[in-house]
């Protein structure tokens, strides 16, 4: 069974989202990883793009298919992690630590339609 922290939200497409005053640091989750298999190619916006809530801010791409990024929030990207460009398989590896992808500045609070852990466990379960 995947992990899944309590101190972040997570949403139906399988990104979290770990609030931080008022930025956001995001990622995709174990289980999406998991079921992605072997990353081999991250695209991410660039520092100071907007991203709107439930709109597409990247993909990430596996051996076996190309995903969509959904944005769990909205707000101005302030920081990119540029590590995955030579090490995608941090998202694999590490997905809720050296793993994630941007943090964005919060144009709004943001939590609304996000899931807790265990709304966001029993979406997951088999």
């Amino acid at each position: 069974m995947s992990h899944t922290p309590d101190d972040l939200f997570y949403t139906k497409e399988h990104e979290w989202v770990r609030f931080e005053g008022q930025t956001a640091r995001i990622g995709i989750t174990d289980f999406a990883q998991s079921e992605l298999g072997d990353i081999v190619f991250v695209e991410l916006p660039d520092v100071d793009a907007e991203i709107r809530l439930g709109e597409t801010f990247g993909t990430v791409e596996s051996v076996k298919t190309v995903s969509d990024l959904y944005a769990p929030v909205s707000g101005k990207v302030i920081e990119v992690n540029e590590e995955l460009t030579d090490a995608p398989e941090k998202v694999n590896e590490e997905p809720y630590s050296g793993g994630w992808m941007i943090v964005v500045q919060l144009s709004s609070d943001g939590r609304d339609g996000l899931l807790t852990a265990a709304q966001y466990q029993a979406q997951t379960a088999d």
